[in-house]
């Protein structure tokens, strides 16, 4: 598996919706139906910095090799991140008429939970290494 791909993809992906999270919060929670008051903003660019922080770990992270025992904690962080995320919004939009889009993101989650998966237990291929002598 081309887990340099699957890291920068995620990792745009994951910086896109922080930038949004991180500097629209009002228009986030204004879009979601919640008022803007409070801790709510706050709580909005706390999620969006953690986004971004897991984008750019993703990021920094494409030239390791990963997979089996190799760079397993990020691969675990990013397994739990998407099993996690796909539950929720699975639980949301079987609860709450989504329509396309919502499903879009239960699917796109659900695909990062598989892929993650992959790499956690799938040892990576090694390169032949040559003899020396």
């Amino acid at each position: 598996m081309n887990t340099k791909l699957l890291l920068g993809a995620s990792a745009g992906l994951m910086a896109a919706v922080g930038l949004v999270l991180q500097f629209a919060p009002q228009e986030v929670l204004a879009y979601a139906g919640y008022p803007a008051r409070g801790l709510a903003p706050v709580a909005v660019q706390l999620l969006g910095a953690l986004y971004l922080g897991f984008a750019l770990l993703n990021w920094m992270a494409k030239g390791v090799r990963m997979g089996g025992i190799y760079a397993r904690p990020l691969a675990v962080g990013n397994l739990l991140h998407f099993v996690a995320g796909a539950l929720a919004l699975f639980r949301y939009a079987i609860r709450t008429p989504t329509g396309a889009g919502g499903w879009a993101w239960v699917a796109g989650y659900a695909l990062g939970a598989g892929l993650f998966g992959a790499v956690l237990f799938i040892s990576p291929r090694l390169e032949s290494v040559p003899e020396r002598g």
